[in-house]
């Protein structure tokens, strides 16, 4: 099995679906003798989770630490959710790895599903290559994600707001239970600041799990941080009490090394003078977006190039980002769970009539019709479709690889 036979076989297997529980992820690490080798800082929340695992990744690598870091979903290549010192996995190790799993798993029922087997993929990849720290992100939730299968060393809680109703509740204090359901026995839990719902729910959890928990109440100040945006400078100071969490000998300098050196795709990224990727998926991220985009470009609006998958409320993410709209150009993208560019449009116009709005038939053709207008371009409302956007942009568009969880 190549690295394309073995992609075309684990997106297969997406016909499984989303199935929340541990029981089949615990199946599948025993089946693989995955052993706990390495400790572990387990990230969940709604929002800034993929920020925090990257700042935490990179101090943990500046302070000497071999890590594991995975992360979802990808933008472009599947082989970004699994790294090893900051390097991707091999095309060849997630072939061979896929390959032994597809092997173990031929007749079992139920069938492991995409995330569990990703899951189990990662922890073998850090297994194998001898990590001693890892930083693991959550998919969805957190006490039934597949991560969860793993005794983490340190809890973390990024802010907490609605997403994904359909598998977490329809409250902030059901979602908040399922993300506090990392929290394990004895072990400390780093929390960002939390709306009152969330943070009872958190304190509950945590009590009852014996588990020592600090909140991270003010943004990191003292020194420079490579992400932008005032959000950032919180999860910062979040992943730097993570990384001290995980070993108080952790220093000074290689939390601040880290901070000021780590990469995160997609998020506030500023392609060139004209363009910003952004993978705000939720209103809550759009609200963040909103205010970051004022903090970096003032007044000046932007051409909004917008995608939005389905189960996001498309609506109010449309009103958010309005008022630092000029005009939307809304392209048809590759998702097959994205609302398409005329339902879109629809919103759009309903949202506010004043603003000029425009379909495009891909994403190549709306950053072409976006570049020949004055202002700046801002692409946003999925991680799926900003990674077709970043492909697009590098010029190589069919290196773009399936991304549906």
């Amino acid at each position: 099995m190549n690295y394309r036979e073995s992609l075309a076989w684990l997106y297969a297997t997406q016909k499984f679906g989303i199935k929340l529980g541990l029981d089949n992820t615990l199946r599948l690490l025993a089946a693989l003798r995955i052993e706990k080798r390495a400790r572990i800082i387990h990230v969940a929340g709604t929002n800034g989770k993929g920020s925090v695992c990257a700042f935490i990744d990179a101090i943990c690598r500046a302070a000497g630490f071999r890590t594991g870091l995975f992360t979802s979903p990808h933008l472009v290549s599947f082989r970004e959710r699994i790294r090893v010192d900051g390097e991707m996995i091999s095309e060849a190790d997630v072939a061979h790895g896929v390959e032994r799993i597809r092997d173990l798993t031929r007749d079992w029922d139920p069938h492991p599903t995409f995330f569990e087997i990703t899951t189990a993929l990662a922890l073998r990849h850090f297994q194998n290559t001898e990590c001693g720290v890892l930083v693991l992100e959550t998919g969805m939730g957190g006490r039934l994600d597949a991560t969860n299968a793993t005794d983490a060393d340190v809890s973390v809680i990024t802010p907490i707001d609605l997403d994904h109703q359909k598998w977490l509740g329809d409250t902030l204090a059901e979602i908040a239970a399922e993300k506090a359901g990392i929290i394990k026995q004895n072990t400390p839990v780093i929390c960002a600041s939390q709306r009152d719902d969330a943070a009872e729910v958190i304190r509950a959890r945590a009590a009852e799990r014996s588990a020592p928990l600090s909140t991270v109440t003010q943004p990191w100040t003292r020194s420079r941080i490579s992400l932008r945006g005032a959000h950032q400078k919180c999860n910062a100071a979040l992943a730097a009490a993570a990384a001290r969490a995980l070993d108080s000998r952790i220093s000074e300098a290689a939390i601040e090394y880290g901070l000021a050196s780590a990469h995160w795709g997609g998020r506030f990224q500023l392609w060139n003078e004209r363009i910003v990727l952004d993978g705000a998926h939720n209103v809550a991220g759009a609200r963040v977006l909103a205010r970051t985009w004022r903090e970096e470009f003032g007044d000046a609006k932007a051409t909004v190039l917008l995608a939005i998958l389905r189960d996001k409320n498309a609506r109010a993410m449309i009103e958010t980002l309005a008022p630092i709209a000029t005009s939307f150009v809304l392209p048809r993208v590759r998702s097959e769970r994205a609302i398409s560019s005329t339902e879109l449009a629809e919103l759009v116009r309903s949202a506010d009539p004043s603003l000029p709005c425009s379909t495009a038939g891909s994403a190549g053709e709306a950053i072409a019709a976006a570049q020949r207008q004055a202002h700046p371009v801002l692409i946003t409302g999925s991680l799926h479709f900003v990674g077709e956007a970043l492909a697009t942009l590098s010029g190589v568009p069919d290196a773009l690889e399936d991304c549906a969880q």
